[in-house]
């Protein structure tokens, strides 16, 4: 199977679950597969649940990295994996897994999948969302208070301490690697239909 692997990067709440979903229903019925770089938070079980909350989940050094390498090196020769979930509320991965099978695009999503060369090297298509940041805030509280069963205040407090700054840092300056920017305010549905077209050639 030939293979072509779309990164898809921007900041948190910029939209990328979104235009994923939207792009493979554009390209149709088993076209498409999705692997998530925020599945790969490295598990916090040794650490108290308090403790847990303060790590940096915006930093590079919490993602495992090398694991989702290897997963999407196995997806671009044709085989399937089993790719972990993460349960957010509890900072700690699930027993079960979730099979990814291979198709003839795989999108790689993750705030922070252009901050890895070898990542990189993997990505033939690189998409990067560009949200304005009281945009993206408005949407992690509603998402985080309703979903995650947290308060404003801690929201925007991890916001304030973590999201914000290594959004400068790490995911900002990292769209000079796209081939294609989307800002808010375009229609991501036109988007991802014509990038579908593109893809399936």
């Amino acid at each position: 199977m030939n293979v072509t692997v779309v990164g898809l990067c921007g900041g948190s709440c910029s939209g990328k679950s979104t235009f994923a979903r939207l792009l493979i229903d554009a390209l149709g019925d088993g076209y498409a597969s999705l692997l998530s770089f925020d599945d790969y938070y490295r598990p916090l079980d040794h650490l108290g649940l308090d403790e847990r909350a303060t790590v940096n989940f915006d930093h590079p050094d919490a993602l495992d990295e090398p694991l989702f390498v290897e997963h999407l090196e196995t997806l671009r020769a044709g085989r399937r994996v089993e790719a972990p979930l993460y349960d957010f509320a509890s900072h700690s991965r699930r027993v079960q897994t979730v099979a990814v099978r291979p198709a003839p695009v795989v999108i790689a999503d993750g705030i922070l999948i252009l901050q890895s060369e070898p990542i990189r090297a993997l990505l033939d298509r690189i998409v990067f969302l560009d949200v304005p940041e009281e945009i993206r805030l408005r949407r992690r509280v509603a998402r985080d208070t309703v979903e995650r069963g947290r308060t404003e205040e801690s929201v925007r407090g991890q916001f304030a301490r973590d999201v914000a700054p290594m959004h400068e840092r790490f995911v900002q300056p990292a769209h000079t690697f796209a081939d294609l920017a989307i800002r808010h305010g375009d229609d991501y549905g036109f988007v991802a239909r014509q990038l579908a077209g593109e893809l399936r050639g």
